[in-house]
């Protein structure tokens, strides 16, 4: 297991969890003082209280957390959020409603969760003609044969 810095920016935050030994992703918390309403098609910002030093060569993704997304419709705006090695501000997380009731989200609640993992950078060369592959420009639903 890698060491990974973390600084927390308000006393109260909540320092990320696992869920259980072999959980990828592990849990943000809301750094909020009082319950806050979502409506319907809304999104928030979350803050988490906390920063992070990611290594080079690794990135933090966000995603949501299943049961806030099946029991409440919440679930990040933008998918994926992409935290990058260099950043070094306080990780907030938006969230979006996707249900038709004001949904709410409680001080210390679970809100998404973090994956750090390893990427490549790579150099983009423009080329006349790609290698061939048997899938070749089959695009949706054309492997499902």
């Amino acid at each position: 297991m890698k060491n990974l810095k973390i600084k927390k920016l308000n006393d109260k935050a909540i320092i990320p969890t696992y869920g259980t030994k072999s959980s990828a992703g592990a849990d943000l918390y809301a750094m909020i003082d009082s319950l806050i309403e979502i409506k319907p098609n809304e999104s928030i910002i979350i803050p988490t209280g906390i920063a992070m030093d990611i290594p080079e060569d690794y990135v933090g993704l966000i995603y949501a957390r299943s049961s806030l997304a099946t029991k409440k419709g919440l679930a990040p705006a933008n998918k994926v959020g992409v935290i990058d090695a260099d950043y070094r501000g306080e990780i907030k997380v938006v969230l979006y409603n996707h249900s038709n009731q004001i949904q709410t989200i409680s001080p210390n609640e679970r809100i998404a969760q973090i994956v750090i993992t390893p990427f490549v950078q790579v150099q983009f060369l423009v080329v006349d003609e790609l290698d061939e592959t048997e899938r070749g420009t089959g695009g949706f639903g054309s492997t499902n044969k």
